[in-house]
């Protein structure tokens, strides 16, 4: 039997399915309990206006981690941090629905999020380092599993809410999800296996002073990449029914169709950095997908009150480019953070997702009052010209760095 950089074929399909089955997991488990909000609402007996701040203000546990985890995963490995993590993540899921004060809810959700993003970080440390291993581009494919599995969940939540109780609904979910992020973890590389990737790079902490400048490019590229797929999360139902006068029905297909286009991008990766550089692809899609964004924001406003379906099916025509465009932004940066020089995956990833998640949370309340200064269609320009921006990064990387070789440092040209 052939060998993959030590491993078995079959010992790294195996392994490969595993981390896609915990990506998929992981993506099924946080959106279990979104359809349910009015729910968890009510039991609290709170406003709107409350529970945006219990949610703000518990999302920010996701920050503790980035400045620590990455040591963990030197000592211990990735696996073991995957395993009693998750244990964290679906034991918070399972005690939601319990508390009636929103002061205990509010703890809860920060240990969510820390746990979540303690998980985060050493599963998608894991996935880059397999990818290494093996010398291939999946971490699209691992991304497009976990958009595949919030997507099912969002559904079968949907679905169930009509004849399930909360309180039964959030323990049959994610005990299942706990059974499969078991079965995965015995399934994954064991640190022998994966962490070694990193065996060349100094287990002491890098001093965030002494991080490598090509890191915060790469920083400043992954969230120009990110952020439209964000914006258009938060806000292209409101865009369609409040600019296109669409019903909540209609207004949400847009954003379901660039979901879909960007989970078939990412799925397609894997095939298409056999021949192009992760670099160029994002490069290529940075270009092409800004220029739909434009296109579908400002020609879909301008038709809206002259013909309704023929607005909406240009938004979703070039939403759909859109999506094909970004589905190799965020796998793309990730890829190439993980070959930084001088740092582990881990510490570079821990790096990037803590510079990102500080400067999303300015750039939504920026989004906010670009809003209300001026319109939506006009503060859309925000994510159109960060996406050329991240296209424009990308193609600095891909003409410093002939060919990405994944199981070692990048080779200069």
């Amino acid at each position: 039997m052939t060998k993959s950089k030590g491993i078995s074929d079959s010992r790294a399909k195996t392994a490969q399915f595993a981390l896609m089955v915990t990506f998929f997991t992981q993506g099924f488990a946080t959106l279990s309990w979104m359809p349910r909000i009015p729910e968890f609402i009510e039991n609290l007996d709170v406003s709107k206006e409350v529970w945006g701040a219990i949610i703000g203000f518990g999302g920010a546990g996701s920050l503790v981690p980035l400045l620590f985890t990455s040591r963990l995963v030197i000592r211990f490995g990735t696996t073991p941090i995957i395993k009693f993590s998750s244990f964290a993540f679906i034991a918070i899921l399972l005690a939601l629905p319990y508390p009636t004060q929103w002061w205990l809810f509010l703890v809860l959700n920060f240990m969510l999020s820390f746990a979540i993003s303690v998980f985060n970080i050493a599963l998608n440390s894991q996935a880059v380092m397999f990818q290494k291993r093996v010398d291939k581009v999946l971490l699209g494919s691992f991304h497009g599993s976990w958009s595949i599995g919030a997507a099912a969940s969002a559904g079968v939540s949907s679905i169930i809410a009509a004849f399930t109780p909360l309180k039964l609904q959030m323990f049959l979910m994610p005990v299942l999800c706990l059974g499969l992020f078991m079965w995965a973890v015995r399934h994954m590389l064991d640190p022998a296996e994966s962490d070694s990737v990193d065996r060349d790079v100094p287990a002491e902490r890098i001093s965030w002073l002494k991080t490598p400048p090509y890191l915060w490019l790469l920083a400043v590229g992954g969230f120009m990449g990110m952020w439209p797929e964000l914006v258009l999360m938060d806000w292209s139902s409101v865009y369609g029914k409040e600019v296109l006068n669409l019903d909540p029905s209609r207004a949400a297909w847009p954003y379901t169709i660039f979901v879909i286009a960007m989970i078939v991008g990412r799925f397609s990766i894997a095939r298409l950095t056999e021949k192009y550089n992760v670099a160029r692809l994002s490069q290529i899609g940075g270009i092409f997908g800004s220029i739909a964004l434009a296109i579908a924001v400002f020609s879909s406003a301008n038709l809206a009150d002259v013909n309704q379906d023929l607005a909406l099916m240009m938004l979703c025509v070039f939403f759909a480019i859109a999506g094909l465009g970004i589905s190799s932004m965020v796998p793309g940066f990730f890829s190439m953070a993980g070959n930084v020089e001088g740092l582990s995956t881990a510490q570079a990833l821990s790096r990037l997702l803590l510079f990102n998640t500080i400067v999303v949370i300015f750039a939504k309340m920026a989004m906010g009052s670009l809003i209300d200064a001026s319109s939506l269609p006009l503060a859309m320009i925000f994510p159109i010209v960060t996406f050329a921006i991240a296209g424009v990064i990308s193609g600095v990387v891909a003409n410093r760095h002939k060919k990405i070789t994944l199981n070692r440092d990048y080779i200069p040209e």
